[in-house]
């Protein structure tokens, strides 16, 4: 389908859902993959230069964006959680303006090397002076990595350490944060850290018997990767990605640029270097996936890509985690709640309390830091501008957090307008560990819509 197609079939679908809300009242079932299967069948520009947990289905934005009923080209676009950028770039594609901010260093490069043009012939080069000199160094300074001679194998933390090196004498800031998500895109996949999930858990052979299936397949995996070719690793990845970019510089044309401008939801700032915050009402959408409550691990999930590429060392991690909204790291100290002011909210806040005050705590605060950055994205939002934002309900000691309830309540209190509500039934284990047996698998995908 091209984009001529798919545009109008997506103003049909938005009249079609407004509409329906409108007579209903009721939110409306929808699956983004079958309605947008366009988008399912090839790699879309550079959206997998980095691995990344809880990543946003792109076919949301993409809905949003390739319509004039929520903007218009050149129109600015605002994700004030904007992880690793695919609003951002979807906004671009779409011939809009996009803003971001996000509280994960690393989440914030991989979006600015995401929404940035290369030449290929340039960063190819440059692959290859990294790969000579990095070979050539007999060696070179481990980074403060967390735990590091427990994630990784001697030699692979030299062979790391040596193309570090490397990267960081190319004097171009564009081009060296180009390599650098590259070598930051190796780091789980030469490590002892289990593929499948998204923070760090080390494969562990000796929890099954010899004899067991599973203990031969864990022990071939760390055996392949005390083996692995790091540097080769490293050049396979950065090829791809050279070719991402390559896809994204040549098929795009003249678009709008996108930048994350604050690493605060709560304080959307001009630039990542200015207290200055930006304009009231100057922004025609906003469209956002915020943190879950006490679901997040994202700075846990980065600790090891956050010390290789020198964003944070050991000492800087707590900090970084206190930065992020859905945080669930409270001293005894910190366990006084406060009202969230959203009367069911409370009553279950009151509930949970009674069996377990640290999450009460997690899911209490998180409410009210989410109502500080959905203040804060309401003031720079255009009257009669549009704001979409992407939710799940968990469970917190066995009772429904209702999540896109409370956020109902509070957004229409603060004067918006609901436009409809789309249920997608999309599972997102994301970030969910097994240690939190009180929270839940989110199991439906909440997308609400309102106007100012």
């Amino acid at each position: 389908m091209d984009d001529t197609l798919a545009n109008t079939k997506t103003d049909y679908l938005v009249t079609k859902y407004i509409n329906r809300y409108n007579q209903t009242k009721r939110p409306i079932p929808v699956n983004f993959k079958k309605t947008l299967n366009h988008l399912n069948y090839s790699e879309r520009y550079t959206h997998l230069i980095h691995s990344y947990p809880a990543k946003l289905l792109i076919h949301i934005p993409y809905f949003f964006l390739n319509n004039e009923i929520f903007s218009n080209e050149g129109d600015y676009v605002l994700d004030p959680f904007c992880g690793t950028g695919t609003v951002l770039l979807e906004t671009m594609l779409a011939k809009r303006r996009g803003l971001g901010a996000d509280a994960n260093p690393l989440a914030r490069l991989i979006t600015e090397v995401k929404t940035t043009k290369y030449e290929k012939e340039e960063l190819t080069k440059t692959l290859k002076l990294i790969l000579q000199r990095s070979k050539n160094y007999k060696q070179a300074q481990n980074p403060d990595v967390v735990n590091i001679d427990h994630w990784f194998p001697k030699k692979t933390q030299n062979d790391l350490a040596k193309i570090l090196r490397a990267i960081n004498t190319i004097k171009k800031n564009k081009i060296r944060s180009f390599f650098l998500i590259c070598f930051s895109n190796c780091i789980k996949k030469v490590s002892f850290a289990d593929p499948r999930i998204a923070v760090p858990v080390k494969i562990n052979p000796e929890k099954f018997k010899k004899d067991n299936k599973k203990f031969a397949e864990l022990t071939n995996h760390v055996n392949k990767i005390k083996r692995l070719n790091v540097f080769l690793k490293f050049k396979d990845i950065s090829l791809q990605n050279i070719e991402r970019s390559d896809t994204f510089n040549y098929n795009c044309g003249e678009i709008y640029k996108a930048k994350v401008i604050s690493e605060d939801a709560r304080n959307l700032t001009k630039t990542l270097k200015s207290t200055e915050k930006i304009g009231a009402g100057t922004i025609q959408l906003v469209i956002t996936s915020p943190p879950y409550a006490g679901a997040q691990k994202y700075i846990r999930s980065s600790s090891l890509n956050l010390g290789w590429i020198g964003l944070a060392d050991t000492t800087k991690l707590k900090e970084l985690d206190n930065k992020n909204i859905g945080r669930e790291n409270y001293k005894a100290k910190e366990l006084t709640i406060k009202a969230t002011g959203i009367k069911k909210a409370d009553a279950l806040i009151n509930k949970v309390h009674e069996i377990d005050p640290v999450r009460a705590k997690i899911i209490a605060q998180y409410l009210i830091e989410m109502k500080t950055a959905i203040n804060e994205s309401i003031r720079v939002l255009k009257k009669n501008g549009y704001f979409v934002l992407i939710v799940g309900n968990n469970k917190v000691c066995g009772m429904e957090f209702n999540t896109q309830s409370y956020l109902t309540e509070y957004i229409e209190s603060k004067g918006l307008n609901p436009v409809f509500k789309l249920i997608d039934d999309i599972k997102s284990y994301g970030l969910m560990t097994k240690r939190n047996k009180t929270a839940d698998i989110i199991s439906r995908e909440w997308v609400l819509v309102f106007k100012k």
